[in-house]
């Protein structure tokens, strides 16, 4: 017998979660979806992110979002994700949006990382044996590659799914120029873009100056990663950092972004939260959501807890025009965005 009680997933499980539709396609996502990057993998117990997959899909999140190097070590948040998806999801696969990337370094030699045709297709081949899958929902170019032809990746994005590998495919991290290529490219070979992947928050509001406006005018969804800013935009670093902070393990995350300046800004928002009624994070992944053309905001928890929290957003969505002028007071960059050299090409 296993270790663990049988799934059954709750009957009512669509009935709370909003759904968006993805740019001008025919694919709904939740509009809070869920990232396996950081606690997935053989670092964090299985047990723990069985309980965090069956909560999220009870409570009507059907997009699961990996990457080829998630988890410690890289690839193991895939291979636990294929466990969890035997063991739980596996009469389930055809209510789910599963989706893998590349782009980052994964494995030695000249062939390893970045955007030719040579990686991504092996990287896939990689994901999906790790995960048991015949395909992913959405594969996505994880970063914009400056010494390989556009052609050259768009094309390998195509012949993923002229394969039947993918059924979908999308981008990361591109600036608005390379995005507008990246769909010209795959229109022409009639493999549309669904979706863009660019990290976004409170302070790190990078894509509000020309990216959104590119992907409205081309009909491409947008799911906004780190809306939390990395655990920043909640109370957890108001009275100092916490001992099972991001921070503590020096997990993409570093302390010197806890700058006063920050913090400053981080308080100011948390008071404007608590006359909302809601904690900080509700309402920074609320605020992701204030305009329609960002499909999903993509949310990574290491708790049950913070997932409940997290889910409380769906409480009180809606801003008045006074809160978001007040929350402009804070708004600013806070140098935060991490992956800004890939979308500065």
């Amino acid at each position: 017998m296993p270790p663990f009680e049988p799934y059954s997933p709750r009957a009512d499980r669509y009935d709370t979660m909003l759904y968006r539709r993805t740019g001008r396609s025919g694919l709904l996502l939740p509009s809070i979806s869920l990232g396996l990057w950081q606690n997935f993998g053989f670092s964090h117990s299985l047990d723990q992110s069985r309980a965090i997959l069956r909560h999220a899909f009870d409570a009507g999140i059907t997009h699961f979002d990996l990457a080829n190097n998630y988890g410690v070590p890289a690839g193991s948040a895939e291979t636990n994700f294929g466990q969890l998806l035997r063991e739980d999801f596996g009469s389930l696969r055809d209510e789910l949006v599963i989706s893998t990337k590349a782009g980052y370094d994964m494995w030695p030699g000249p062939y390893g990382e970045w955007g030719s045709r040579k990686y991504l297709i092996s990287s896939l081949d990689q994901s999906l044996k790790r995960m048991g899958l015949d395909y992913v929902d959405i594969f996505y170019s994880h970063r914009f590659d400056p010494d390989t032809p556009l052609e050259e990746t768009m094309g390998a994005l195509d012949q993923v799914v002229r394969q039947g590998k993918a059924l979908y495919v999308g981008i990361s991290s591109y600036s608005a120029e390379r995005t507008r290529q990246a769909v010209a490219i795959l229109r022409e070979l009639g493999t549309p873009v669904l979706i863009h992947q660019p990290s976004y928050s409170m302070l790190n509001r990078w894509i509000e100056e020309d990216l959104l406006d590119a992907l409205d005018a081309e009909g491409v969804g947008c799911i906004a990663f780190s809306p939390l800013a990395q655990g920043l935009l909640t109370d957890k670093y108001l009275n100092g950092i916490p001992e099972d902070s991001r921070v503590r393990y020096g997990v993409s995350f570093s302390d010197t972004l806890l700058t006063p300046n920050n913090l400053a800004k981080v308080s100011g928002l948390n008071e404007i939260a608590k006359a909302r009624g809601q904690s900080l994070a509700q309402m920074a992944i609320a605020w992701t959501l204030r305009d329609p053309r960002v499909t999903s905001a993509l949310i990574g928890v290491s708790s049950l807890k913070q997932l409940e929290n997290n889910l409380g957003t769906l409480k009180h969505l809606a801003f008045t025009a006074e809160e978001l002028t007040e929350i402009d007071r804070f708004a600013h960059d806070g140098e935060l965005n991490l992956w800004a050299p890939s979308s500065s090409n």
